[in-house]
């Protein structure tokens, strides 16, 4: 998948992967190949900034932790990252539906797209 379709993508990610349990770093990215089918590869030289980002805004907290011998930051999802999450998914259901509709090949035909710009705005 294009690194480039991910931006703005990321935090949704991130949160939606911390949701079920807390992990650390390599452990969420692992989560996301897993989750994604493979098709989500994301560098540590995006995740970990992005991660320390959404600890600093309060979405997330840490804890070092002792997994598999090694020390290990471990994030958690905050009650603030739950409610950020809940919006994030919302945001993107409008955002699939719309896009959705513009690329479907019938939608111009039955007028659903400016039904569906209508419903987003």
């Amino acid at each position: 998948m294009n690194p480039d379709a991910l931006r703005g993508h990321m935090d949704a990610l991130l949160l939606s992967v911390l949701e079920r349990e807390p992990l650390h770093g390599y452990a969420i990215i692992e989560a996301l190949l897993e989750r994604s089918g493979g098709a989500l590869n994301v560098p540590t030289g995006t995740v970990y900034p992005a991660l320390r980002r959404l600890e600093r805004i309060g979405y997330l907290s840490s804890e070092w932790a002792t997994v598999g011998g090694r020390k290990r930051r471990t994030y958690r999802l905050t009650d603030s990252g739950r409610k950020q999450l809940e919006g994030e998914r919302s945001a993107w259901q409008e955002f699939a539906t719309v896009i959705g509709s513009v690329l479907r090949a019938d939608a111009v035909e039955t007028g659903e797209v400016s039904g569906a710009r209508r419903a987003a705005g």
